[in-house]
């Protein structure tokens, strides 16, 4: 099948390119834009109690203003605040309510705090419909252009603070998250390849057509979210960017490496790259169905945030490999030797490395090298046990010197840190008969003498009074795990428990919707994680024929998650002291690295079964395997994980928990995984390691250390290439019969 879609491609590789061009054209013209949001409620589904109770509130409280932003005064001099300076905030938020900003509503000066350091004026907003709708962010713009002057001539200091300003601060941080990782992407790429080939032509060869691809890429998945009403959360456009620039050059890299070996063991230009899609197709698309599959059963979450962002990265790594399979082959075949000008290291064959020594030494010891790789990412897996879910991604992502955060911190000096995001709870009659005002009243007092709330506002009543609204501040700043641990374990318990005969209570807010967002989360480990290991296991079994390899192919990508896990926490939580990490970077990080460490994993037991059907025994078929796919798989490995680094430019800590964790899990596949754990294992087990399908016998007209196949890959300082003798070379012509 690859022999015949190689053959395809190089004898009209123009019709190919055109192909894709006018594709792209169509696809990019015709497609919405992508759109994102940061709401985390609508993710979830309806039938959770933070949803329900918004529904109340949009049905008995329509009119109810919605805390938009928060202005937050202060004296310059950090003294405490006098009448005079209450008046010009009096003054300050009737002058700013007379401009008449669209989307505010009005702007109530509050209370001065007990401790009379702050004072607040609440800009009220209507409640955001759409949340692609970006109105409420350009009021909070005009309102701190204008804030500054009317503080003219006072002793006040203010900043705006809120949903909506954290809104703000948050879109501007992304576009220069996004310019960072897109350019830092490219030049990693650019640079690695550079240091690996020594060609330019190389190094631009994936950013010239993966730039390409990627718009469409783009654009298919923006019409796929508009077709089926999916929403994609606030990080997608980074995560695209370095899922199709890494997952890509991966692709491009592994193309090459066999174009370049068949090359040196005699074939033509275009013989060569239809044996290099030959021989890497089935690899390579095998290690794209683990990807998409693995991204596909995020479909089965219950958060619509995780429902979109699998079937976005399946489009684009789909996409990619139909790139992988027929765009680069075409662009690479009308090149022919010049793709890799000026270097000459294409054409000659390098002696005793690194991968060399290390294939020689997992052969001599197997269980060594399986126990002390084993060790090491067991070892990393205790880390963690420390774990903890951080649900705030707006708040936890900004930089702190953004002005919603510096007001924010600057509110907590007088008042209760929920004050900017009080939690809502809703008695509602169950017989549609009005309220009793000493019912409302008792029911109020009960939630007040909750543990962790602040204060309880009076009972607002809906027009027909069957329905009573509170306003509940929290203590602990709204997305922090005690206020999580306040709603979840008393709040609500009390608000059920103690509702009135003929009444039932609901309790709503951010807060809440962070709760009912964990209880989704859990819910979702135990379906998707072991639906996508049981699909790549699938995949692996029809790859390999066998129904050994894959369970403990499974395994080492299972310590590979543990590891990554316990290295993550351990860096963020135990040395950088942040309150947790995103709370679905579990789910992320476990795909990735399931999904891609068996991509390596899938590229060195299908070398290590060619080298067995060769005749070599198991122990010589995996340190040749090793000595062969180690410099491809070490290449590809180090421009993946660097790809993925780049979101660590970004600036806040929910892209830099992202990108660390995937570029170390990404290193531990490669490096760990692929390289030493699984053919030190394959070595152990040996021929049953292929029961029943007997992949590994030696095939008809191979010999025994004949096998090896010519030039393979590369790391930097090599040109490109690694460790393989000159047996190797001399013997690349025989391989051409596999």
């Amino acid at each position: 099948m690859f022999s015949g879609l190689g053959r395809f491609v190089v004898r009209r590789p123009w019709w190919i390119i055109l192909a894709w061009v006018v594709a792209a054209g169509a696809v990019i013209s015709l497609a919405p834009k992508l759109t994102s949001s940061s709401d985390e409620a609508s993710f979830l589904p309806d039938h959770y109690e933070s949803i329900r109770a918004a529904d109340v509130q949009e049905k008995d409280f329509p009119r109810q203003q919605n805390i938009g932003a928060i202005i937050v005064f202060q004296r310059s001099d950090g003294k405490k605040l006098t009448a005079a300076d209450s008046a010009d905030v009096r003054r300050v938020s009737k002058d700013l309510q007379g401009q008449k900003i669209p989307e505010v509503q009005a702007v109530v000066p509050g209370q001065v705090s007990p401790n009379k350091l702050v004072q607040t004026s609440v800009v009220a907003m209507p409640k955001i419909t759409n949340p692609e709708d970006t109105a409420q962010q350009d009021a909070v713009k005009r309102l701190r252009a204008d804030l500054q002057p009317e503080l003219k001539g006072t002793d006040l200091s203010a900043g705006i603070t809120g949903s909506a300003a954290q809104a703000l601060d948050e879109s501007d941080a992304s576009k220069r998250a996004g310019l960072l990782v897109g350019v830092g992407t490219i030049v990693i790429i650019v640079v690695l390849l550079l240091v690996i080939f020594r060609s330019p032509i190389i190094a631009l060869l994936p950013v010239v057509l993966i730039g390409l691809i990627s718009p469409m890429a783009t654009g298919l998945i923006a019409s796929a979210n508009k077709a089926f009403g999916m929403k994609a959360d606030s990080s997608i456009q980074e995560l695209l960017t370095v899922v199709l620039f890494g997952v890509g050059t991966d692709y491009i890299l592994f193309l090459l490496f066999r174009y370049r070996e068949a090359l040196r063991a005699g074939e033509d230009v275009k013989g060569g790259m239809v044996h290099a899609v030959e021989r890497v197709g089935e690899a390579i698309t095998s290690a794209a169905g683990a990807v998409i599959v693995a991204f596909a059963a995020l479909t089965l979450s219950s958060l619509g945030m995780l429902q979109s962002m699998g079937p976005a990265l399946a489009i684009a790594v789909f996409v990619t490999l139909l790139a992988g399979l027929t765009l680069v082959p075409a662009v690479v075949s009308l090149l022919g030797t010049k793709v890799f000008w000026p270097s000459k290291s294409w054409q000659r064959e390098p002696h005793g490395t690194g991968f060399a020594r290390l294939g020689a030494s997992v052969a001599r010891r197997p269980a060594v090298w399986a126990l002390v790789s084993a060790l090491v990412m067991g070892a990393l897996t205790l880390g963690a046990l420390g774990y903890r879910a951080n649900f705030d991604l707006a708040g936890s992502s900004l930089p702190k010197d953004k002005e919603s955060m510096v007001a924010l911190d600057d509110l907590q000096k007088g008042f209760p840190a929920g004050t900017t995001d009080p939690t809502s709870v809703y008695l509602t009659s169950t017989a549609d008969e009005p309220l009793a005002p000493s019912s409302a009243a008792a029911f109020r007092e009960r939630l007040s003498g909750v543990t962790g709330v602040g204060e309880v506002a009076a009972a607002k009543l809906s027009p027909d009074r069957t329905t009573a609204s509170y306003a509940v501040i929290l203590a602990d700043p709204p997305a922090s795990d005690k206020a999580l641990a306040t709603v979840k374990d008393r709040l609500r318990p009390t608000a059920h428990d103690d509702a009135p005969t003929g009444t039932r209570a609901l309790v709503g807010g951010t807060t809440a919707v962070y709760v009912d967002i964990n209880k989704a989360v859990d819910r979702d480990y135990s379906v998707v994680f072991p639906v996508a290991a049981l699909a790549i296991m699938v995949i692996l079994g029809l790859l390999l024929r066998s129904l050994v390899a894959p369970w403990y192919l499974m395994l080492s990508v299972a310590l590979g998650f543990g590891a990554t896990l316990g290295a993550t926490s351990l860096l963020f939580q135990q040395i950088g002291s942040q309150p947790g990490l995103m709370f679905m970077l579990p789910v992320i990080m476990y795909l990735f690295v399931v999904a891609l460490g068996t991509d390596y994993n899938i590229l060195m037991v299908s070398r290590l079964r060619e080298e067995a059907r060769e005749g070599r025994t198991p122990r010589d078929a995996a340190g040749t395997a090793v000595r062969h796919s180690g410099p491809t798989i070490g290449s590809a490995g180090v421009i993946l994980a660097g790809t993925f680094a780049t979101l660590m430019l970004a600036g806040n800590s929910t892209l830099s928990q992202m990108g660390f964790s995937l570029s170390f899990g990404i290193v531990i596949a490669a490096f760990v995984m692929a390289m030493v754990f699984t053919p030190a294992l394959t070595a152990l087990i040996g021929h049953a390691a292929w029961w029943p399908g007997h992949g590994d016998e030696r095939r008809e007209g191979a010999g025994a250390g004949t096998g090896g196949s010519g030039g393979r890959g590369g790391v930097p300082g090599s040109d490109g290439d690694e460790g393989e003798g000159e047996g190797e070379e001399r013997a690349g012509g025989a391989t051409r019969g596999r």
